[in-house]
């Protein structure tokens, strides 16, 4: 992962992000929702379309979703629960914090056009990964910093990844991210599933979610699927 000029375009991305991701928490929609199915893609499903997977999370699912599927090559990402105890995990149960899961999204890309390094780096600039259980407003284990990786590859560039941002002070303070192997995916709810796309009026979405999007399609303006090279609107 390329870490050269990192530090200053990170810091002036953190600068302007960091104010709006405080104002709100990431809660249950307060009026019905246009529903969506997604449905997690298994090794053959993947094999046979020539993808591959990957898994992040970095706070709420809505951004996180929102912000992995602007960038080309990304097929589509499925937001879900991750890395706990409870089987089936529903969203109020990790909403409490008690079931072990972190909310993530399971990204499924095409390896000929974004590289597992390329998602790394969006990860690590979306997000303050030196906030342990937290972003923003949003508080809990369930809103961790984490990387449930699917090989060693993977497992080996998310461990460089980290150590060459520690070593290079891209940040203040030591990031505390997660890196831990996948384990059973957890497709949240329907109502989850693009919700930031669905749903553009709604609160957190309107006041976290769009100026956060906007920024982070600024900084990955070349690396943006065609449709999305705009800003988002905030209402």
């Amino acid at each position: 992962m390329v870490i050269h000029s990192f530090r200053q375009r990170l810091t002036a991305l953190m600068t302007a992000l960091l104010p709006t991701v405080a104002l709100m928490a990431c809660a249950q929609p307060s009026k019905p929702v246009k529903q969506v199915t997604s449905k997690p893609m298994n090794t053959e499903q993947l094999a046979a379309k020539g993808l591959e997977k990957a898994t992040f999370g970095t706070g709420c699912f809505w951004c996180t979703e929102a912000m992995f599927e602007a960038l080309d090559g990304v097929q589509e990402a499925v937001s879900g629960y991750e890395g706990g105890q409870k089987a089936n995990p529903t969203y109020k149960e990790v909403c409490t914090g008690e079931t072990g899961h972190a909310e993530c999204v399971e990204v499924y890309y095409d390896p000929k056009k974004i590289t597992y390094a390329d998602l790394l780096e969006a990860f690590f600039r979306s997000h303050d990964p030196t906030s342990l259980n937290r972003q923003g407003a949003d508080v809990g284990t369930q809103y961790r910093s984490v990387i449930f990786y699917h090989n060693d590859e993977q497992k080996q560039l998310a461990q460089r990844a980290k150590e060459e941002l520690n070593k290079s002070a891209a940040y203040n303070l030591p990031i505390v991210t997660e890196i831990s192997p996948a384990s059973t995916f957890y497709v949240a709810e329907d109502y989850h599933q693009g919700y930031f796309a669905q749903n553009p009026d709604q609160a957190y979405c309107s006041f976290v979610i769009a100026p956060k999007l906007d920024k982070f399609r600024k900084v990955f303006k070349e690396k943006l699927k065609k449709q999305n090279t705009g800003v988002a609107s905030s209402h």
